[in-house]
């Protein structure tokens, strides 16, 4: 008889940023332009690299790699996100539930191989230059995307076969504006332990694997560097790596901090808050950090801009 009174989940109320209602226009705007801002940016720097022949090198084919998957990154919350600012009960499936989990454990672990794949291509750059065009061939470079892929896919379907095969038959309502992990757990109603020892090792070990590659990384890079003498030289190999170097800060500085911290410092508007920043924020930030700090792809910018004006004028 007690099993004939489980009632079955079939979807998860989402209780999203806020429920303050003058909040909710502000947070609409502000997400609205971030979004916009994300996809111009990053399909942006797609084209500038396929149609600008001197951003046809290994470096740039990995940012038009890193672009694509912010593209994509930030159109997994963004638009779901806008539509329930305006329902009274944002609500979601539990199959698009674990969709949206899907795409966002395979784009955060693709995200996270590719930085490293970045690493070792600036390691090349500037611990062997004499060998770089040898080593960081077009096959390789392809082998490294494809592989940041798999990793990802990998370490996505791993969690998402595991989410699926949980029974939820308690409260539907996640403390959260996106299907994560840690908060579904807490509403599932049959044993959780083998997800979350799965949690620990396929995510530690890619994020500790992609961590150490970046970290021996720029050990060597950094002691390339102190081995040239002039301040100028010094100045032009670090700003190859400056805006990996900050890229990289930023996406592992955040997730480091959302999800490694102590249980009783655990706050879940703070949560909230670096959420935002790794789903949201971090994509539309990229483009910027590699155009600002990056000559040859500002000097590309200005390129593609004169040829319009001039397009233009004739």
């Amino acid at each position: 008889m007690a099993q004939e009174n489980i009632t079955i989940i079939t979807e998860f109320i989402l209780l999203g940023l806020t429920d303050r209602a003058e909040l909710k226009v502000i947070f609409f705007l502000v997400i609205l332009v971030n979004y916009a801002l994300s996809l111009l940016g990053n399909i942006g720097m797609i084209v500038l690299i396929r149609t600008e022949s001197k951003l046809h090198m290994p470096m740039y084919f990995f940012l038009s790699s890193l672009s694509f998957v912010d593209a994509c990154y930030s159109s997994v919350f963004a638009p779901q996100m806008l539509a329930h600012f305006f329902v009274e009960r944002g609500t979601i499936s539990r199959p698009a539930c674990i969709v949206q989990y899907f795409f966002f454990v395979l784009l955060l672990t693709t995200e996270g191989c590719l930085l490293a794949a970045m690493a070792y291509d600036r390691y090349a750059a500037i611990v062997i230059p004499l060998l770089y065009t040898g080593v960081m061939t077009k096959r390789l470079c392809v082998i490294l995307v494809v592989a940041s892929y798999i990793g990802g896919l990998i370490n996505s379907l791993t969690h998402t076969i595991g989410l699926a095969g949980l029974a939820f038959c308690g409260p539907n309502v996640i403390c959260h504006f996106f299907c994560d992990l840690p908060p579904l757990l807490k509403l599932a109603c049959s044993d959780t332990s083998r997800n979350e020892l799965l949690l620990l090792i396929f995510s530690g070990v890619i994020a500790l694997f992609t961590f150490l590659s970046i970290l021996f990384s720029y050990i060597f890079i950094v002691a390339a560097i102190l081995k040239i003498r002039s301040t100028s030289g010094r100045y032009r190999a670090f700003s190859t790596c400056a805006s990996h170097l900050t890229a990289v800060t930023l996406f592992y500085g955040s997730i480091s901090f959302s999800y490694i911290q102590p249980h009783s410092q655990y706050s879940l508007e703070q949560e909230k808050v670096v959420s935002v920043f790794y789903t949201l924020v971090i994509p539309m930030l990229n483009p910027l950090i590699y155009s600002l700090r990056n000559k040859e792809v500002k000097d590309a910018v200005k390129r593609r801009i004169i040829g319009i004006k001039n397009e233009e004028k004739q």
